[in-house]
């Protein structure tokens, strides 16, 4: 931590130009796909059709996006590192949630023929991306970076261009989205595992995110060239936001958590008794959850 200034780049607009208007032109786009996606959805089933809270979770994570990469925050990120790390917030665990839990996987698969569908599903139970949807996996790449971005020069050097700066804004989205699928999104995932263990790995990046932005608020092995002042509003940024997100993502999470209703159902139902009128048990063989396509 040292230094007088934050760094500047993309002109004294603070990158409100074209740098970030093509992001944001994406996004609009993004929205819109999701927009057509989910009319072509009620044409091909109406009675079906498709939730109205999650076309309004996905246009919220799109404006909250949008919001981030736009004037005020914009200008306020390239000039103090308090607002680049109230960005990073906005662009790494609250865009991310909105998009998430917007399923667009889900949407995707229902408008596609079947034939494409398949291949969609079959690449989300391919072996690489078991791999990088693992919850360890997901934790290294959206928390765990985290430290290599702040305890290291890298953060003064994606400031000076950029390219290296947006690629640092894709970074950040793209593994926040990650994070947030594999915890408590309701697309389908590969080998997701049960939510005692996710929570768990909740946890783990709650704790992981304290202890990144208490060292940082203290000055230890923090490598950010800003004023003392920047440094510790950014930590305590990172601190009460992070904190935030990660509960509401745990919101989402315990919310589709039904652990025991299909037992419940199995002990409400009545034995079968017979023409004779003994009582015959179950047959507990065929009492077993169905399988069923999610999508």
């Amino acid at each position: 931590m040292g230094g007088d200034t934050h760094h500047t780049h993309g002109g004294g607009a603070g990158g409100a130009g074209w740098e970030a208007l093509l992001p944001v032109a994406a996004v609009v786009l993004l929205a819109v796909g999701y927009l057509l996606l989910t009319r072509r959805a009620g044409v091909r089933n109406p009675a079906l059709g498709w939730g109205r809270w999650r076309t309004v979770s996905f246009l919220s994570g799109c404006a909250v996006l949008a919001g981030a990469l736009l004037p005020p925050v914009a200008p306020f990120a390239h000039a103090d590192f308090r607002g680049h790390m109230l960005q990073h917030m906005l662009i790494g665990m609250y865009a991310p949630l909105g998009l998430v839990l917007g399923a667009p996987v889900t949407l995707l698969l229902r408008t596609l023929p079947a034939a494409q569908a398949r291949r969609v599903t079959g690449l989300l139970h391919s072996r690489p991306l078991r791999v990088v949807a693992h919850p360890v996996t997901a934790l290294m790449l959206s928390t765990g970076t985290l430290a290599v971005l702040y305890f290291t020069p890298l953060f003064d050097a994606t400031m000076e261009q950029p390219a290296p700066h947006g690629l640092m804004h894709a970074h950040f989205l793209l593994s926040g989205c990650l994070f947030a699928w594999v915890i408590a999104g309701p697309d389908p995932a590969p080998a997701r595992p049960g939510v005692p263990a996710r929570l768990v790995v909740l946890g783990v990046a709650v704790a992981a995110h304290a202890t990144i932005s208490q060292l940082m608020y203290g000055g230890f092995l923090i490598d950010v060239h800003a004023p003392i002042p920047q440094v510790r509003g950014g930590a305590e940024i990172m601190y009460y936001g992070g904190d935030i997100a990660e509960l509401l993502l745990a919101a989402a999470l315990v919310a589709s958590w039904r652990p025991a209703r299909h037992r419940q159902r199995v002990a409400a139902r009545p034995a079968a008794v017979s023409v004779t009128g003994t009582v015959r048990p179950r047959n507990t063989a065929s009492t077993g959850p169905r399988t069923h396509r999610s999508w």
